[in-house]
């Protein structure tokens, strides 16, 4: 049996984060430290430490004494919540994985435009370019070798919330032959100090060249590990956890497909008072996956999502046309809150 992993945090939200945590359980058994671990959580795991990853002393030290005693091969974790944590648990125990340093750079914006500024690297606020368009760089870093294995492409919202309406993967992106976001990508790693991790590296897009918002040192979110590996058949999920294990994944791409996830919001804040799927929706060609993500009767602001779908195809456009036709098998009905007051 292979020598498990320990997680620090299985999400919350279902709908987003089991297919990460079911692609890493199915590479190797998976521990769990989490104060109340999710019940759809459960069937992937071969251990639990209930404690809470965010807190420092009496909690890092039982977490230090569980690791040892259970033969732990790495640390990883899943949410920027406890990036920090798992790099310093990591440091602690002798295993791979990001420096505290490096992991602390990712969750302080100030922190990470300060650091690539001396080195080169062209980051900005996001603020300072509005209306330019949003991609990240999902890069797997093996030994130093930066490799970028997917572009991820994001559809804003209106603003002022500006929340992600869709992100899609094209394995034919043509900006991974870009070589000025090849060059902001390299820079922000060695910036970093980053030898092997998986990283999500935003970038926006303007006039003057891509330039770097953000960092998340762990694979993203937002179910962009499912779309990554329908359009291209890297495993992000799978590939950290072999990094955190002293393992090098195959990082070869095996399908040459797109795909595309979409999120649908409440026009106005209210009482959602009906949302209804038709069963009809998994059969639209194309589908991968349709899911709600709220309940009638909560109430509801145009931030919230009230349902995802995802879809896979040859080309981007047959993704778009998926979705178009997914999308006529969701109702939404949100009473504004002045009416249900």
């Amino acid at each position: 049996m292979p020598q498990p992993v320990l997680l620090l945090g299985a999400g919350r939200r279902r709908a987003y984060d089991e297919f990460a945590l079911a692609r890493v359980a199915a590479a190797r058994p998976v521990l769990l430290v989490d104060a109340a671990p999710p019940a759809w959580a459960r069937s992937h795991l071969a251990g639990h430490l209930a404690a809470d990853p965010g807190k420092d002393g009496a909690t890092a030290s039982a977490v230090v004494r569980f690791a040892a005693r259970h033969r732990v091969r790495g640390v990883l974790t899943l949410t920027d919540e406890y990036a920090v944590a798992a790099a310093t648990l990591a440091a602690q125990l002798g295993l791979p994985g990001l420096s505290p340093a490096a992991a602390a750079a990712c969750a302080d914006p100030a922190a990470l435009r300060a650091l690539p500024a001396g080195r080169g690297v062209p980051a900005d606020d996001p603020a300072d370019h509005p209306g330019a368009p949003r991609v990240c760089a999902e890069t797997v870093v093996l030994d130093g070798e930066i490799r970028i294995a997917a572009i991820t492409r994001t559809t804003l919202g209106p603003a002022p919330a500006r929340q992600p309406l869709r992100h899609t993967v094209h394995a034919h992106d043509g900006l991974l032959h870009n070589r000025f976001l090849r060059l902001a990508v390299d820079r922000t790693v060695h910036a970093l100090g980053v030898d092997r991790g998986v990283l999500h590296i935003g970038l926006r897009l303007t006039d003057r060249g891509p330039r770097v918002t953000d960092v998340t040192p762990h694979p993203p979110g937002d179910l962009i590990p499912l779309l990554v590996r329908r359009a291209t058949g890297v495993d992000l999920a799978q590939a950290a956890a072999a990094l955190a294990t002293g393992e090098l994944p195959d990082t070869t791409p095996t399908r040459q497909r797109a795909a595309a996830v979409q999120f649908a919001h409440p026009t106005v804040t209210g009482r959602l008072d009906h949302l209804e799927l038709s069963p009809d929706a998994a059969r639209e060609r194309g589908a991968d996956r349709m899911i709600l993500t709220q309940d009638p009767g909560t109430d509801v602001t145009v931030a919230d999502r009230l349902a995802l779908w995802a879809a896979v195809g040859d080309t981007l456009p047959d993704c778009e046309d998926a979705l178009r036709r997914m999308s006529r098998h969701l109702t939404a009905v949100v009473v504004p809150l002045a009416t249900a007051a």
